[in-house]
């Protein structure tokens, strides 16, 4: 075996890995919501679209075979990663600055009427206020948590990538 399908090898586990974290989060985001009673927002609806797109990449760009291919589905889980970073930001700016609403009334048609919405509603259908503070986690709300998770995917995925490629060059 060849050192460069070792090292994409290990670049695969590692989307699979980010795959399982993501569902990992959308499945802790609907515990919250149906056993804690949170009802989701327009903003965190947004952030679930952002983590399964995050997911669905990186699982696309663990069965690719090629250095180029996996680079492609990385740099898409990197984008998705930058717009659920925004999503979350403004998010944890509308929980600091209560008076700003996320505008449940503008967003929520339009969130509600993307194609998850429809199919599973439950995980993907607006029920609550953006404002809505809820108990934090480890002293963080669940907008930071997710900023924190979507800048993280922003700067490892690009890092792990050049680092696990640089023997390679």
């Amino acid at each position: 075996m060849s050192e460069e399908t070792i090292r994409l090898g290990r670049e695969r586990r590692f989307l699979v890995l980010l795959g399982i974290i993501c569902l990992a989060l959308i499945g802790g985001a609907l515990y919250m919501q149906i056993v804690l009673g949170e009802a989701p927002c327009p903003l965190c609806i947004l952030q679930r679209y952002a983590l399964l797109l995050i997911a669905l990449f990186a699982f696309i760009g663990a069965a690719m075979r090629t250095r180029r291919n996996i680079t492609v589905f990385e740099v898409l889980v990197v984008i998705c990663a930058i717009a659920g970073a925004a999503v979350a930001g403004h998010h944890v700016y509308t929980q600091f600055y209560p008076a700003v609403s996320c505008g449940i009334d503008v967003l929520q048609p339009i969130v509600d009427d993307l194609p998850l919405a429809k199919i599973f509603p439950l995980g993907f259908q607006v029920d609550g206020f953006c404002s809505t503070p809820y108990p934090p986690i480890l002293g963080l709300s669940l907008a930071q948590w997710a900023l924190l998770a979507f800048v993280l995917v922003v700067i490892l995925v690009p890092l792990l990538t050049l680092r696990n490629r640089k023997a390679l060059r």
